[in-house]
């Protein structure tokens, strides 16, 4: 996301000032950080691991650690980018715990460490197809993609992040960030259209029953 100067100072001011409420563990803040966070992370949990109870179970353990390390946030990085860190490592730790593989290594075999420059001129095909689909639609063909595609489009298009920051939450290599994802966009429109023509199939075969 890019701020203008006047932008940046106030996110940059209010860093600080969440710093010091964290610090003293200021009770009020902590309600207002839930309040203006809780659906972004709840959808970023959501997509990263497919299931609600879980998404729920974690949430939860988030906000406890927000709560038991608040003082280590400095208030330098940006607020949304250290809860989103603290969230990622939640699901590595639970896959863990569970014998699978962390998201690093739930990816598609054929993934590469060769960067993929985006086109940031004019709108993304993920906004393109945002502006025009069904956004249950978009929010079911996420969940098919490799979770590690899925996850730095929802940091990239849901949550704004520059590709710098989504490189810190994921603790990747700008050229891996670049190239999951081109190739999660890549993923994303052909499974899109099949879901659409699925969509139509049925819509059709509803309109032979009732004729």
């Amino acid at each position: 996301m890019v701020l203008t100067v006047e932008a940046a100072k106030q996110v940059e001011r209010e860093n600080a000032a969440i710093a010091r409420g964290l610090k003293r563990q200021d009770p009020e803040l902590l309600d207002q950080l839930i309040e203006t966070y809780q659906h972004r992370l709840m959808r970023y949990l959501m997509f990263l691991t497919g299931k609600r109870e879980v998404a729920e179970d974690l949430f939860q353990e988030v906000w406890i650690r927000v709560l038991r390390r608040g003082a280590q946030y400095n208030g330098k990085a940006r607020f949304d980018t250290w809860i989103f860190t603290i969230a990622r490592n939640l699901v590595i730790d639970l896959s863990r715990k569970r014998t699978m593989a962390s998201l690093d290594e739930m990816r598609d075999g054929g993934e590469d460490e060769r960067p993929f420059e985006i086109v940031q001129e004019g709108p993304s095909p993920l906004e393109q197809f945002q502006y025009r689909e069904n956004a249950a639609e978009l929010a079911t063909v996420m969940l098919t993609l490799e979770p590690s595609y899925r996850e730095v489009l929802t940091l990239r298009f849901h949550e704004e992040m520059s590709l710098e920051e989504i490189a810190t939450v994921t603790h990747a290599p700008l050229s891996t960030v670049k190239s999951r994802l081109y190739r999660g966009l890549a993923s994303l429109k052909p499974q899109l259209l099949s879901l659409r023509a699925e969509r139509h199939a049925a819509e059709a075969r509803a309109l032979e029953v009732k004729a």
